[in-house]
This record gives structure tokens, sequence and C-alpha cells, in this order.
């Protein structure tokens, strides 16, 4: 039996519409969207406006075309940070992010003289609202946060910091690449500014897809410049949104793919997701929680966890027991420093890192019991 627990990094089990749609894509359209006026053409294009439709449902974004789309949730947070920032800005950040926010910011340092401030996390990898309110400066022009932690599945204060950035006036940025399509997110109630989200993770889609949504009346400059099929007459990139930001053919098999992974999402409801999901981690909290020698390093309760758990065996490094899990006992995890190295200077666990099992939708009890089973065979071996 295989048990496959590194959903952090992209859920490997998807659900049958998704697999369809995109041999659909592939065997039935084929065309490039945007680009031409024959049929193909035109019914990629309706492929690529569904998928946005279906994406600005599922986050609460009134006008759909504020949704753009990129190849992951990386190049969103690129887009975002490079697009708001200019020579000598600050910005606040946290102890828990991920590489993806923190090396565009060291790049931008040496590029463009940004300075960041990280407010501290604890020893569960939580961000205190408070900290980033003193982290606040006159030269703040962002506030970018991580929604849940890879590390350790910690869910951050993102309403609090929102209602701080906002009595500041300043941009909130929320990489939702754990929490999209594990966690509710409805930008009606918690408008923050904007809002990167991965495709192949909990959204349940493919690789290659991801999206930044943009506050209306935000002005973010372009990535990048090219073909959007749009204003070809014009040397000049198009101001209109989305094609501003959508330069280049685009992903769109990938794009039918994430369209009918939003629909199983609508369909099954994220809320009825999260239970699932809470269902199986409470099993794992307790089943790691009684195997001796075994550290969890994050939250001790589901309400707090996006359903991710970093671990570390006393005695044993963490490559051994992740190798020893997959040779032995057929178990995925993910080893090391998970892409995060400020989130493992903050809770103790640089520069070894940690063991980490993230679930899924489609993960079972059963599965959660093989880890545990399989953490007490080696934790006496």
């Amino acid at each position: 039996m295989e048990v496959y627990l590194d959903n952090a990094a992209t859920s490997c089990r998807k659900p049958e519409c998704v697999y369809h749609a995109m041999d659909r894509f592939m065997r039935e359209v084929g065309a490039s969207p945007s680009r031409s006026v024959h049929g193909p053409g035109i019914e990629a294009s309706r492929v690529v406006a569904d998928a946005r439709e279906k994406a600005a449902r599922l986050f609460g974004v009134a006008d759909s075309s504020r949704v753009v789309f990129t190849l992951n949730c990386t190049e969103a947070l690129n887009l975002a940070m490079r697009g708001i920032l200019r020579n000598g800005d600050h910005v606040v950040t946290t102890g828990m992010e991920h590489n993806s926010v923190m090396r565009p910011l060291s790049a931008m340092g040496d590029e463009r003289d940004v300075q960041v401030t990280k407010a501290p996390a604890d020893a569960i990898g939580l961000t205190d609202p408070d900290e980033i309110r003193k982290a606040i400066t006159p030269r703040t022009a962002l506030i970018a946060m991580t929604h849940a932690s890879n590390v350790t599945g910690t869910i951050q204060p993102v309403a609090e910091a929102f209602t701080i950035a906002r009595d500041h006036g300043i941009p909130l940025l929320v990489d939702a690449a754990q929490s999209g399509g594990c966690l509710p997110i409805d930008l009606t109630q918690t408008p923050v500014d904007l809002l990167a989200f991965s495709g192949h993770k909990g959204l349940l889609g493919p690789q290659g897809t991801g999206g930044l949504c943009i506050r209306e009346g935000l002005e973010v400059a372009p990535l990048k410049q090219g073909g959007t099929g749009s204003s070809s007459q014009e040397e000049k990139q198009p101001g209109m949104m989305p094609d501003r930001h959508e330069s280049g053919t685009p992903n769109t098999p990938g794009l039918a793919g994430l369209a009918a992974a939003v629909d199983f999402l609508l369909s099954e409801t994220v809320m009825s997701v999260r239970a699932g999901i809470c269902n199986v981690g409470e099993v794992l909290l307790e089943g790691l929680s009684a195997v001796d020698g075994v550290t969890v390093h994050g939250p001790s309760e589901m309400e707090k966890n996006i359903g991710t758990f970093s671990f570390r065996l006393a005695g044993r490094d963490p490559a051994e027991v992740a190798r020893t899990l997959e040779e032995r006992h057929g178990i995925m995890t993910r080893v090391g420093l998970q892409c995060a190295p400020s989130a493992h200077r903050s809770i103790g666990t640089f520069p070894d890192g940690t063991v980490r099992a993230s679930i899924g939708h489609f993960t079972t009890d059963e599965e959660a019991r093989c880890l545990i089973d399989a953490l007490e065979e080696i934790g006496h071996g």
C-alpha cells in the first residue's frame, strides 16, 4: 500500500473530472485562447473565461477580470511584490514565510533597496498581529504574509492583519498557496488587497496553474510584457485587466483542469473539505502525540492547523526517518527545510529541518494510522 502524505507540495490525487477536462481539451479543442476567431480558438477562450469565473466565485471576487492567472503561486507572489514595491520601500512580513516570498524580497533589497522586517513567530509558528503592527514604519508599502504555514500548518491571523493594514492604508498580500481550497476564503468578507493562490494543492487542480486576485482600484505593474491577443496594433502592453498581466499563451489545458477542480470544490463545499481534513488530522495528531520520541512542531489543535504536520523523532536524522518511511512502509513525506528556512529558524528546527506529513481531501484515517504505526516501529527499531 502506498500512502501519499505530501499534499502541501502538490495534491497527487485529483477528482476524476480534472483528468477528463484536461483530456477533452487536448483531444477536442487544443487551440490557443484569445488569438483566433475559428471555432477551437473561441472554445479555448471560453475555457479560460470559465476557469476565471469559477475562481472568482470560489474566492468571493465580484469582478472576475481581477483574477489574473499565473503558472503557480510563486509567479503570483512575484507579480504582486514586484508590481507594488518601489525604490526604498519597506515591507513587513513574518518569520513563517516560504522562499517564494523571501527570495524576491531579498532580490529587491539588492535591486531597489527594499527593506524588510520580519514579525516574529512563536514556537508553534503563530505570528502575533501586534508584532505586525509594531513593525510598520512610515515607509512601509506592503504587508506580506502566509495564510497557513507550509511547515507547521499554522493558520495565521489574516483577518487581524487586514484590519491593521487597512487602518494604516497599506496593501496586504496574502499567500494562500496552502489555504486555497482547504479554508473558506471570501474576499467580500475580508477584502485583502492581493491574494496569491496555487492551483495544484488544495484546489486539486493540475500543476502549472495559479493566480493573483487584485483588489479593484489597486495598481500593480506587470511582471512581463508580450502578446495577449488584444490591442495587437499597439506595441505597448494593454492596460485592461486581466490582459495587463497575462502575456503569452496560457496553460489552457491546465486551466480546463482547474475549472473542473473548482467546480468539484464548489459542489463539495470548502467547509465540507475542511471538516474531512480536520477529522483525519485529529487521528494523526492524537496518534503522533502517543508515539514515544516524536515531537510535533506546530499547533496541537486542528482548528489552528491547515492539515500539515512537521515532526522529529528523537535521536534520528529526519532524512533517515523519511527514507525509512518510504522504503519500508511506502509512506511518502517531505523532509528538510521545505523551502522555508525562516520558518524553521522560528520554530527551532534549523538547519536539519523536519519530516513533514501533509494531508488532503483524499487522505483517509487508514493512511494516517499507517504513518503512526510506521513511526512506532521505527522508534523501536
